[in-house]
């Protein structure tokens, strides 16, 4: 909840708040996440989701607070240094290279943990010619693992906005992050590739793999997340089983009428 908790658990956030101007984005949020969870995120329309998991990934410092990860400090440290630490992310609006493959747009996840340096690959050096190579394999791996297996070579601007989404899962899967955080991940998608994505985030999650979900797709939340989160207004109203929240008197007053409970 907002407030201040104690820094335990796999990662923990507390007391992170961030004003853009006179906006309050994020309004001193705290929570705890335990490696091998489903948690999701939830909150109307400009609650701070978005920004959270921005300031998570380091596109944002936080103005305030502490954030751990497996007992590291990671507050306001560089997204490339947080991405070596395996958190990895996707994007609500897909940040794909226009110019590229489908295949080449997934490797760009590989490079995170590239030990050649540019000179080695302009060149094209025997190290970075094995790293090329290895990048290939695992991108290939992972649109097998998004259903995408044989769109590799298609230009990414031929694919409809709920397959990119699943580029961005692949791209971010090449990644081979300990925490993923996915950022609206089915919007966009048919019914038949959300049940695909489920089934490869239960998956992930028997992998060992802690997957943080920010969503406006109810029914996907409910049925699939261990514990809820709720932001309004960038602060921390409620956090629970889905059941609970589904009972919430704030977060339905939160929501002003939107539909927040499942059968």
């Amino acid at each position: 909840m907002s407030g201040t908790i104690p820094l335990e658990g796999w990662l923990a956030v507390n007391g992170v708040s961030r004003h853009f101007g006179g906006i309050m984005a994020l309004n001193g949020v705290s929570f705890r996440l335990e490696q091998g969870s489903i948690t999701s995120l939830i909150g109307p329309n400009g609650a701070g989701k978005t920004t959270l998991i921005n300031v998570l990934t380091g596109i944002h410092p936080p103005d305030t607070g502490r954030i751990r990860f497996q007992d590291r400090e990671i507050a306001g440290l560089p997204p490339h240094r947080l991405a070596a630490l395996g958190l990895g992310r996707t994007f609500q609006l897909e940040e794909l290279f226009g110019s590229l493959s489908v295949l080449e747009n997934v490797m760009v996840g590989c490079h995170v943990r590239s030990r050649s340096g540019m000179v080695a690959c302009g060149l094209a050096l025997p190290g970075a010619r094995r790293e090329e190579k290895q990048g290939r394999e695992i991108a290939r791996a992972n649109l097998r693992r998004v259903g995408l297996e044989g769109r590799g070579e298609d230009p990414i601007a031929r694919l409809p906005l709920g397959e990119r989404k699943l580029v961005g899962v692949a791209r971010a899967l090449s990644m081979n992050p300990r925490f993923l955080m996915l950022d609206e991940p089915v919007g966009g998608l048919a019914a038949h590739e959300i049940d695909k994505l489920v089934e490869l985030i239960y998956q992930l999650r028997e992998e060992g793999l802690t997957i943080f979900i920010v969503e406006h797709n109810m029914p996907f939340v409910m049925s699939l997340s261990e514990k809820v989160l709720v932001l309004d207004g960038g602060t921390l109203i409620a956090e629970g089983l889905p059941q609970e929240i589904k009972r919430n008197e704030a977060v339905i007053k939160a929501y002003l009428g939107e539909e927040v409970a499942v059968d």
